[in-house]
């Protein structure tokens, strides 16, 4: 069965096709394609919504020919066509939604809506070494921070979530503060590197609380108020106030994890989303992690930010696991809010 992936949620327009076979233990990307308007988005220091929907509608097309010349295959090969319904900007998503319905009418092939996060989610199964439910789910993914207790496909569990900014607006609205730029997040990462992290004590939110909800608007304000403390002085202590920053938006990160963890009893954590592929990160989740006897699955680091492949994939795991069928009624809506605990078998 071969199934095409549409993603337009935000500012990247990505489109890919996977393979999913009857006794295959999991689908097979075939092939992907993806545009990023990072580039488009800098000179306004974030996403602006209308201009990231005119891109989408002038991307999707040739985007999709390329995905189908690549793997060989005509549109008429297709089985089921996969698109984000949200969460997300709602005119993106229409973008998404409208080409594949379309597409799909005028070829007489069924459709499925897709989850964003549930996209994220399942994307450690595209990589070389997948995980196995059940397990916990760390996803940081734009405006998003939670951890799910994922038993199967559509099976979900919220353990904790974010009250406030999410890790990775914490990141790129401190970025921007230190005049970073935009993508913000990015940047910070690689200015860290050359930071001391333990120069600037910054606080920790909610670390200490027995629940497990993360809040990041702290942490803002107080890179706020240290830079405006610094002055003149900010651009010889960047480096420091980033690495600082970042330090505090990963132990946060990490002793969540580990504490969901502990409370289910689970050996396995999954990250998944665009501040997954940050090696800080990576490195302190694996060291504690290892000390707790648990295994971390990450997705590969092309596939952490939004793309087509992760949508493609989610429709076949849906499919597979007998949780969804696809529809060829082709009268569409999206979701701009989609809480995932929803999105249930």
């Amino acid at each position: 069965m071969w199934i095409l992936g549409i993603e337009s949620s935000c500012d990247e327009t990505g489109v890919a096709l996977v393979r999913a076979d009857a006794g295959q233990a999991l689908p097979v990307l075939a092939a992907q394609a993806l545009h990023t308007q990072a580039a488009m988005h800098e000179a306004y220091g974030g996403v602006v919504p209308e201009l990231a929907s005119r891109d989408h509608i002038r991307r999707v097309l040739p985007l999709i020919q390329q995905v189908m010349n690549e793997a060989g295959l005509g549109l008429a090969e297709l089985d089921v066509i996969a698109y984000t319904r949200g969460p997300g900007l709602a005119g993106a998503l229409l973008v998404g939604a409208g080409t594949a319905c379309a597409l799909a009418a005028g070829l007489g092939k069924p459709v499925i809506g897709i989850h964003h996060l549930e996209g994220h989610l399942l994307s450690p199964f595209l990589s070389a070494d997948p995980p196995a439910f059940p397990f916990v789910a760390l996803l940081v993914s734009g405006g998003h921070t939670q951890l799910m207790q994922v038993d199967a496909v559509g099976s979900y569990v919220l353990l904790g979530e974010t009250i406030d900014d999410a890790a990775g607006e914490a990141f790129d609205k401190s970025a921007k503060l230190m005049g970073l730029g935009y993508p913000g997040g990015p940047a910070l990462a690689a200015l860290a590197e050359q930071g001391n992290p333990q120069a600037f004590a910054l606080p920790r939110p909610l670390l200490n609380q027995p629940n497990l909800d993360f809040s990041f608007a702290g942490l803002k304000t107080a890179v706020l108020t240290q830079s405006q403390k610094l002055g003149a002085e900010l651009n010889a202590s960047k480096a420091d106030l980033a690495a600082s920053t970042q330090a505090a938006i990963v132990d946060v990160l990490v002793k969540k994890s580990v504490k969901a963890l502990k409370q289910t009893g689970l050996k396995t954590l999954v990250v998944a989303g665009g501040v997954g592929a940050n090696q800080a990160l990576r490195k302190q989740l694996q060291s504690d992690c290892r000390k707790l006897g648990a295994r971390v699955h990450y997705p590969e680091p092309d596939l952490c930010t939004d793309n087509g492949a992760m949508i493609a994939m989610a429709a076949a795991m849906r499919l597979g696991a007998g949780v969804e069928l696809p529809t060829s009624n082709y009268a569409f809506n999206v979701l701009p809010r989609w809480p995932l605990a929803q999105k249930t078998a």
